[in-house]
């Protein structure tokens, strides 16, 4: 009997047997997790390892087959994420999807809005929604729309909003995709404070320095089934990758030396929203990596140069010849494609097929007059898939059933069937697991070497470290300086002679 009290003190909650199958796919298989009170516990696996299909039943948007929850010592069983804050559990996504015209203050208190009688206390909702910002030192007041906001804020706004709701149980799902080091360094001091107070927090990253930084304990799952538990103090990387992919990964930064071209891409004098003045070119053959704090302006020069913002100032080449870009469709006819860091808005029509995504930049090159040659349109997909090691049943089932690992190969071969002489890949690894980031890198180094100019931007200093010939560094809209592989080779530069060019030092 003592043993059982201890038991039930010690784990907040308690997931025992659990499985999960959607049609004939098995997403969960007899799962564990044991989660202690007062302290961070990791849930590492690679994409499609059954993660967010256990935390999607926790919170009851998926009812399990089997198994038995328990929260707090009592069974646990809810039909909805309200059910689940109202019984202490919060959950943060990682695919964000704000409603654009709510301002942050709403967001923040939707679904438990302050209320004087049946109207809404909109005056002191703002109110106590700008005293939680202030905490935050977040730089927006609470009336702004979430329209307003960049992807980063969005997710600094979800995290406000979860830690908010007083949960005695956080899920943060790819909590610091889309933040910066600073921001990232703010999440952890809350999460410490938080862990301080009894909250117990479950971390779902595929940022290895990050789960050895915060957290305790790290359980692993490995295609829907559960592989281990260990504790922070006594497991290496290795054991971790091991654990979670079943097989030793050699290197996850796999760079190749490729023959470095003519210039193939030039701007000179670039100017736009969140930048000025930018000059840089980028060969044929090279990886150009792009380093910088969130909203430093590097996506935003990206976003201007692929014709998704306008140009207010300055000149692009491509192979010695100007040329002008109002639009993404004119940028990808003059062979200069873009991956955008936020796929599912940007990226994908998630619920269309992985071929119609695929197929959908190179439609024209598919038609005879009205018609579409459907078969060289499916044999180019299947193709595309096979070389990248998409990991799908069928190229016709909706992207939005694949895993984020390859839900980026989607995009990514959509864009390498337009053949880009410029590839632009903005966070190319966001949210994907290990195995399938040094897949994507392997294939990097592959463009490369077929001739591509690849240009990369990542908030991942030791990504852009990894896989870059050149590294340019921006601070506040302007580039602040500049790095040559050989330079880290050879230990003159590292992560922190970046990091201080990133904040505005020399």
């Amino acid at each position: 009997m003592a043993e059982e009290m201890k038991k039930k003190e010690e784990y907040v909650l308690e997931c025992h047997g659990i499985s999960k199958a959607f049609g004939g796919t098995q997403a969960l298989k007899d799962v564990e997790l044991l989660v202690r009170a007062g302290e961070v516990h990791a849930l590492l696996g690679e994409n499609g390892a059954g993660k967010s299909t256990l935390m999607k039943c926790i919170i009851g948007l998926h009812q399990q087959d089997e198994g038995t929850i328990q929260f707090e010592g009592k069974p646990y069983s809810v039909k909805g994420p309200v059910e689940a804050l109202n019984a202490g559990i919060s959950m943060i996504h990682q695919e964000l999807n704000p409603e654009p015209h709510l301002s942050i203050a709403e967001t923040i208190f939707l679904k438990r809005e302050d209320t004087r009688g049946i109207f809404l206390n909109k005056k002191a909702q703002n109110e106590r929604a700008e005293e939680i910002l202030r905490k935050f030192d977040f730089p927006h007041s609470a009336k702004t729309l979430m329209k307003e906001l960049t992807l980063a804020q969005m997710q600094m706004v979800e995290i406000i909003k979860a830690v908010s709701c007083n949960a005695r149980l956080i899920i943060m799902d790819e909590p610091t995709s889309s933040l910066d080091s600073e921001e990232t360094e703010h999440l952890f001091r809350t999460i410490r404070d938080l862990k301080s107070k009894g909250v117990a927090i479950i971390y779902i990253s595929h940022r290895m320095e990050e789960i050895f930084e915060i957290c305790d304990h790290v359980s692993v799952f490995r295609d829907g089934t559960y592989v281990g538990e260990r504790s922070m103090e006594g497991v290496t990387r290795d054991e971790l990758i091991s654990m979670m992919v079943g097989r030793k990964v050699e290197n996850v930064f796999p760079k190749t030396d490729c023959e470095i071209g003519d210039v193939v891409f030039k701007v000179e004098g670039l100017s736009g929203k969140g930048f000025e003045d930018i000059s840089f070119e980028v060969r044929k053959g090279e990886i150009l990596g792009i380093s910088g704090l969130v909203g430093s302006g590097r996506s935003e020069t990206m976003r201007g140069i692929f014709g998704m913002d306008p140009i207010t100032a300055g000149q692009m080449y491509l192979e010695g010849k100007e040329i002008k870009i109002k639009k993404p469709s004119q940028a990808i006819k003059q062979g200069i494609c873009m991956v955008n860091e936020d796929r599912k808005n940007f990226g994908l029509a998630l619920h269309r097929s992985i071929r119609e995504n695929m197929a959908l930049p190179t439609l024209p090159l598919k038609q005879k007059a009205p018609l579409l040659n459907k078969k060289q349109e499916e044999k180019d997909c299947l193709d595309m898939g096979k070389m990248l090691t998409l990991k799908a049943a069928s190229i016709e089932h909706e992207a939005f059933s694949l895993s984020g690992g390859n839900q980026q190969k989607v995009v990514l071969a959509k864009w390498l069937l337009a053949n880009p002489k410029v590839l632009i890949l903005d966070e190319p690894t966001r949210g994907v697991d290990v195995g399938a980031k040094s897949e994507i890198h392997s294939l990097m180094c592959e463009f490369a070497a077929k001739g591509m100019a690849v240009i990369m931007i990542s908030s991942e200093l030791p990504e852009v470290m990894g896989m870059s010939d050149r590294i340019l560094i921006y601070h506040e809209g302007k580039i602040n300086g500049e790095v040559k592989r050989e330079e880290i080779l050879s230990g003159d530069e590292n992560q922190e002679s970046i990091l201080r060019r990133a904040f505005g030092g020399k």
